[in-house]
């Protein structure tokens, strides 16, 4: 079967450009996998049949939006928001000098870098800190004209690179227990010690992306003041306010980690708000409301993307693309550049790197050994495929991450401010680096 004949290539296409369009996330991913089920041969009653079977694989992930969204109500609720909110822009003082503006722009755009990679390994608790720690920050966003789009794209960097290269935390899910067991059952066994190693090149194509949209987003951007959900109804800030939320960040994350469930840590945290009066009993129902609304959507867009996933797993249609456009190939370059593209392809639909490796791993690693490619050049081209596409993908988690908490006023769009902006600042550079790697390496 020909490429442009692939039912997978059309269904990412057209949710692409769908969501560009801008159709809702969750209507363009049902689209899409009727495309790829009946495209492949599939009748109606059986995409459907897989789509709804895949739906199960996100309904964790929701529930845990949802209730994160209920948890940064209720610290909206506390007052602390508006108090840090406050701080900070009362140091700017009234008539703030250019270089302040900079440096204070730069020193928040680094906080909130080092929180997103310490997500991934020292306080592995990934995108949970979005919706707390953003929100509160929009307004400081607004007073110092910072271009969300930048935000976004520090956000979506320090989510994914740590995973890329640092053997801890999801880093060592994504090294140890998908991409070196993927790659020894593909008949390629490689020391775990040197997996790092192959993906230091591509990890370098996310920092030149990076660079780029610093660049690229430097100019201030005007939002409207911003308004979040739950500020309305804040208690005035005092010292009890203060111990509970204490005990309830520290409730939540200490839950987190103990049960590695994040669904339990907001849980608990919304609880001890409650208790200790922040959010009196009686109006805890409409805090809880007001934040499943901020993370509805989000969560939606995960439950429809394991559908969507399922169906591409049920068409059989992944390894006929890759054998439509590898076959016959000589040529290690143009092999390399070509799988690189069709990883970015798979994860742009599936919209999860860590899904993609299983997917990909049997197929690619014969012709990789076949062409030549050494044992870490094929590492590094499977590693890269796979991460390609997490950054852009209109359902991955490190795009849906950021939007929940830079949208939390309705000021940033998913698919314009994170999805796009991310899409070329990450996946071009990584491509470019991918291919490098698999080249030297």
């Amino acid at each position: 079967m020909s490429l442009f004949l692939n039912p997978i290539v059309w269904s990412v296409i057209l949710l692409m450009g769908l969501s560009i369009a801008r159709m809702n996330v969750v209507l363009a991913l049902l689209c899409a996998a009727l495309v790829a089920g009946m495209g492949s041969g599939l009748d109606l009653q059986s995409t459907l049949s897989a789509f709804g079977g895949g739906l199960g694989g996100g309904a964790n992930i929701a529930l845990s939006y949802a209730l994160l969204g209920a948890f940064a109500v209720a610290i909206a609720r506390s007052g602390i928001t508006e108090w840090l909110a406050a701080r900070i822009i009362a140091r700017l003082g009234r008539t703030p000098a250019p270089d302040q503006l900079r440096l204070i722009r730069t020193l928040l755009l680094m906080v909130l870098l080092a929180a997103a990679i310490m997500s991934q390994n020292l306080v592995p608790i990934h995108i949970a800190f979005i919706p707390i720690l953003v929100p509160p920050l929009l307004e400081v966003m607004h007073q110092l004209r910072l271009d969300r789009r930048l935000a976004a794209c520090v956000l979506t960097f320090g989510l994914i690179t740590p995973y890329m290269v640092l053997p801890v935390g999801f880093g060592s899910i994504f090294l140890h227990t998908q991409l070196g067991p993927s790659l020894a059952k593909a008949g390629l066994a490689i020391p775990k010690g040197e997996l790092p190693l192959a993906m230091l090149l591509p990890a370098a194509g996310m920092v030149v992306g990076l660079i780029l949209a610093f660049i690229r987003y430097r100019k201030p951007r005007d939002y409207r003041p911003v308004a979040l959900p739950g500020e309305e109804k804040h208690a005035p800030l005092s010292l009890r306010n203060v111990i509970v939320a204490a005990i309830a960040l520290a409730a939540a994350l200490a839950l987190q980690l103990y049960s590695d469930s994040i669904i339990l840590g907001a849980l608990v945290g919304f609880m001890v708000f409650t208790a200790g009066g922040v959010v009196p009993w009686r109006e805890s129902q409409d805090a809880f409301t007001q934040g499943v609304k901020m993370m509805s959507l989000i969560g939606f867009i995960m439950i429809a993307a394991n559908g969507y996933a399922a169906v591409v797993g049920a068409s059989g249609q992944v390894p006929l693309l890759v054998e439509s456009v590898t076959s016959g190939l000589q040529s290690p370059p143009v092999a390399a550049a070509l799988l690189l593209l069709l990883g970015l392809f798979v994860t742009l639909g599936i919209g999860s790197s860590f899904s993609t490796i299983p997917i990909i791993t049997t197929l690619y690693v014969p012709l990789c050994l076949a062409l030549g490619f050494s044992p870490l050049a094929t590492a590094a081209l499977v590693g890269s495929a796979a991460a390609l596409g997490d950054a852009g993908s209109p359902a991955s988690d490190s795009t849906l991450g950021p939007t929940a908490g830079l949208n939390a006023d309705g000021q940033h769009d998913h698919i314009r401010d994170t999805v796009i902006p991310t899409f070329f600042h990450y996946n071009l550079p990584l491509i470019a680096a991918g291919w490098l790697a698999a080249m030297v390496l």
